[in-house]
């Protein structure tokens, strides 16, 4: 597997892995034993990134890819997230939070659950709107010098929260959806701001939450638990407008021998050098699948044509509730001065 650098120099392979949906969110969850094996295949075949959050089971997935990674430790690059009030006891989230005391009680319990020593990626999930972005990242600095993280990121913030962030703690990588179905990044201010800063640029969902794989359909049926139930995006009406997208992906797919998928991911891999996309998936080979894209080569003319003929497409939906769209791509409020003594 080719690598990659985020930030400065912490060098991942060239596509991670998103753990969330192993037991999370999509409905169909994969048992702690055949997640385990999942993650050891995914090291086996390449793959050293690999992205969870405290708020994935709640707490369960963490566990898992802590159990799954221990015997190559020294070999792999783990993320986390922390960013939300969740109750230990009855794992209810109960908003967003990312007061200091909050920050430092979840590190503990990831680096628990993870059974490490150090968080090598460690995100905030969601920006606080109640806390300074200025406080975060300074809790983020003491927690890197104490050793109990190494690099800072975020997950979708508003372009000046990312700035303010940076000048107290260097942001090694921004976390936000992009792929040929959400490329807001590329006019949102977001893409070019980690493009001064020398930020590495992490797309979630670049298979459009499973859609640009071709798997799905306006007659797809998805589990009550599934949270693309909630997404506009989703609704049947939508999924048959945005099927031009997929059919874009295939003609192109077919000329590269090639699947849909691969070419959705190879797409975003040839963007920047500084991208690394994290798909998830919870099948053996759809994980190989996903790991043939680093293979796929687009000269210029293909990405044009890509480009172009997707541009031209109306998108069909939201891609979140709204709900979920108001934690996204907000400030941080201002830090206030203390008063003069």
């Amino acid at each position: 597997m080719d690598t990659r650098t985020l930030g400065k120099d912490l060098t991942v392979s060239a596509l991670g892995f998103g753990c969330m949906g192993l037991d999370f969110s999509y409905g169909h969850k994969l048992s702690k034993e055949d997640g385990i094996a999942l993650v050891r295949q995914a090291v086996d075949r390449g793959v050293t990134f690999f992205d969870t959050a405290e708020i994935y089971g709640p707490f369960s997935n963490e566990e898992m890819v802590g159990e799954a990674l221990r015997p190559v430790r020294d070999q792999v690059v783990i993320a986390t997230k922390f960013g939300f009030d969740i109750d230990p006891q009855t794992r209810e989230v109960r908003g967003v939070s990312s007061r200091p005391e909050n920050i430092r009680a979840i590190v503990e319990r990831s680096l628990q659950r993870l059974g490490i020593e150090a968080i090598d990626l460690l995100y905030q999930h969601r920006v606080d709107p109640d806390v300074p972005i200025e406080d975060v990242a300074g809790v983020v600095k003491d927690l890197i010098a104490e050793g109990k993280a190494k690099h800072f990121g975020l997950s979708e913030p508003g372009v000046q929260t990312l700035r303010r962030a940076h000048a107290v703690q260097p942001v090694t990588a921004l976390q936000n959806e992009y792929s040929l179905w959400w490329r807001a990044p590329e006019t949102n201010g977001i893409l070019d701001a980690c493009d001064e800063l020398g930020i590495g640029f992490v797309p979630y969902s670049p298979l459009g939450k499973g859609f640009l794989t071709g798997a799905m359909s306006k007659d797809t049926l998805l589990a009550d638990d599934d949270f693309r139930r909630t997404s506009p995006r989703f609704q049947p009406e939508a999924l048959a407008r945005n099927e031009a997208f997929v059919d874009l992906l295939k003609r192109v797919a077919a000329a590269k021998e090639a699947t849909p998928a691969q070419i959705a991911l190879a797409w975003l891999l040839a963007q920047r050098p500084s991208i690394v996309p994290i798909p998830g998936t919870t099948k053996l080979h759809r994980l190989e699948e996903n790991i043939g894209s680093v293979a796929v080569r687009l000269d210029a003319r293909d990405l044009a044509e890509i480009t172009t003929a997707a541009s031209r497409i109306e998108v069909a939906g939201d891609r979140y509730s709204p709900a979920h769209t108001a934690m996204v791509g907000r400030e941080a409020p201002a830090k206030v001065a203390a008063p003069a003594a």
